[in-house]
């Protein structure tokens, strides 16, 4: 599967002072990235669109358990989908969020390697 490049980190062209709604909505996002599985096929959806079955062969995991998560993600509107015959194709709902997924696992490096933060 080939891998994209890393992006750039997020600008603030969008930064507002966070009010409730703001916080509220950011707070739901981290929840679905709190989850390994669920992190890990986010990741795996940043480098390109997938299947279930694919999906569940790359992170190791069953296919009733992707596909649990993948409608947990779906319904919190952080993937979508795409049906090509019987197939469904799933991927990211937008830049911010691969741009979130990216920057959250290259920190996590850091931190597992012991590298130098920088930004």
């Amino acid at each position: 599967m080939p891998v994209r490049e890393p992006l750039p980190p997020a600008s603030d062209t969008h930064l507002r002072a966070p009010d409730s709604e703001r916080l509220a909505a950011a707070t739901g996002v981290f929840s679905m990235l709190s989850d390994a599985t669920r992190l890990h096929l986010l990741w795996l959806l940043a480098q390109e669109e997938s299947d279930v079955g694919s999906l569940a062969e790359n992170c190791e995991a069953s296919r009733t358990a992707v596909s649990q998560h993948l409608a947990k993600l779906r319904l919190a509107g952080l993937v979508e989908t795409r049906r090509e015959g019987r197939h469904v194709y799933y991927s990211l709902s937008d830049g911010h969020l691969r741009r979130l997924v990216m920057e959250a696992l290259s920190h996590a490096d850091h931190r597992v390697s012991g590298k130098a933060p920088h930004d």
